[in-house]
């Protein structure tokens, strides 16, 4: 463990803390506080993409998509390798804190391992859990047929009236500044430059159908009972995005991900911004976020607050990540080493608990752990001295204390707070959503 302490230091003084937040805590915070329980929210890890024949993405391009190991929209087997990595970092440092034995089998109470019901999250949850603990049985709770989404995951309104749509719409312009969706979609310029000629847009079967690129043509949809949707660039876009970030992960020779053009990591982050705003607009207005969100933030909350709990590992989708972040007032952030900025494939939103020893005052800190693209790329092993990134969180309003973790009353109280905002959402049952 000296050995480790060192090589941490040493770690610390070349590279951004944020990046070893984790596994550098110092020998007085441990003197000082006891990990007492850890809340984590995953996305899946690397799935395959709607790219098959006849799909509006193979209609994008004159290229043939990858040929994926995976039906669509399913967890790769690299991707099941990456989660592996995850399952077993997490059971080294939980170890190494004392929060579990090596090769613990845990009470029925003290892990819970939940997915939404589409098969890359529980895939993801199997691999995790088996790596985490390999001995201890866990299984993957789910509550429906695969591929048929749990409520508690599914990001869909369920308040909608003619108030709230104003209010929302007001919400997502604001995204843009005063130039609202139009500036949004024009800060997006030179990803679409990118995506066009990496696709051979204009070649393609679906430019003659809907032509040159445009910046004013995004709709929002705002449904009861729906996830919040778009029309227009943006949104098609977004689909060739993803898709391009999915396969630049899973290939090995990037300009084979690219159809043969030489792209910069640079270019690759300007693709990926187009997923990350789309994410923005649809999931992350606060009013939208409150909505969208419920379900989880009292699941989360009820974990938080469960009395035998040691580890809950609750696994479904950049959307969740996206929506239960803004409904808690996560300051907005920007991750480093990573093509996706905001919510990377595989990354997990972590909640600590810690007990200070000396009065039995409980803290929270919160992190967001997730793997770098080149660990993506790489296949990169993950334990204590090579750890995945991990970037600390900040809420809106709270302050941290010199150990950098918030109190417990404080973060139950933003929960509470958030939860309570769905409450205040007014919804007309006789207005007709449209």
């Amino acid at each position: 463990m000296k050995k480790f302490i060192a090589i941490y230091i040493l770690l610390a003084a070349i590279l951004p803390a944020s990046v070893f937040a984790q596994v550098q805590r110092s020998a007085a915070f441990h003197d000082k506080y006891q990990l007492k329980e850890v809340v984590v929210l995953s996305r899946h890890n690397i799935r395959s993409p709607l790219s098959t024949n006849g799909s509006a993405l193979s209609k994008m391009t004159t290229h043939q998509w990858t040929n994926w190991s995976s039906a669509a929209s399913e967890l790769t087997l690299k991707g099941g390798v990456l989660e592996t990595e995850m399952g077993q970092f997490f059971r080294k440092w939980t170890v190494s804190e004392g929060l579990f034995k090596e090769n613990q089998v845990p009470s029925v109470d003290e892990v819970n391992v939940y997915a939404n019901s589409m098969q890359r999250c529980i895939a993801t949850a199997a691999y995790f859990s088996t790596a985490f603990m390999p001995v201890g049985g866990l299984k993957v709770n789910h509550r429906y047929t695969p591929s048929t989404m749990d409520p508690v995951f599914n990001p869909v309104l369920t308040k909608v009236s003619d108030a709230f749509k104003a209010k929302a719409m007001e919400q997502i312009n604001a995204l843009g500044g005063k130039a609202g969706l139009v500036g949004l979609a024009k800060s997006l310029k030179e990803s679409y430059r990118n995506i066009s000629r990496t696709l051979d847009y204009p070649q393609s079967e679906a430019y003659k159908e809907l032509g040159d690129v445009k910046y004013d043509d995004t709709q929002i949809t705002l449904v009861k009972g729906k996830e919040p949707g778009m029309k227009g660039t943006m949104k098609n876009f977004n689909s060739a995005s993803d898709a391009f970030i999915l396969q630049y992960y899973e290939e090995p020779d990037a300009d084979k991900a690219a159809f043969g053009e030489k792209l910069t990591r640079d270019d690759w982050t300007s693709i990926a911004k187009v997923k990350d705003v789309y994410g923005d607009v649809l999931f992350t207005a606060p009013i939208v976020a409150a909505n969208v969100a419920h379900p989880l933030l009292m699941y989360m909350k009820d974990e938080l607050n469960s009395k035998n709990r040691k580890f809950t590992f609750l696994c479904g989708h950049d959307s969740n990540i996206a929506s239960v972040n803004a409904a808690l007032g996560v300051e907005r952030y920007s991750l480093p080493n990573s093509i996706e900025k905001v919510t990377p494939i595989g990354s997990k939103v972590v909640y600590e608990k810690w007990i200070e020893k000396a009065t039995g005052k409980e803290y929270v800190g919160v992190n967001l752990v997730y793997q770098s693209t080149d660990q993506l790329q790489h296949n990169a092993p993950l334990d204590l001295d090579h750890a995945p990134q991990v970037f600390p969180l900040s809420f809106k309003g709270l302050q941290k204390n010199a150990d950098g973790l918030y109190s417990f009353e404080q973060i139950n109280e933003r929960f509470e707070q958030a939860v309570n905002a769905y409450a205040d959402i007014k919804y007309h049952p006789f207005v007709i959503a449209c």
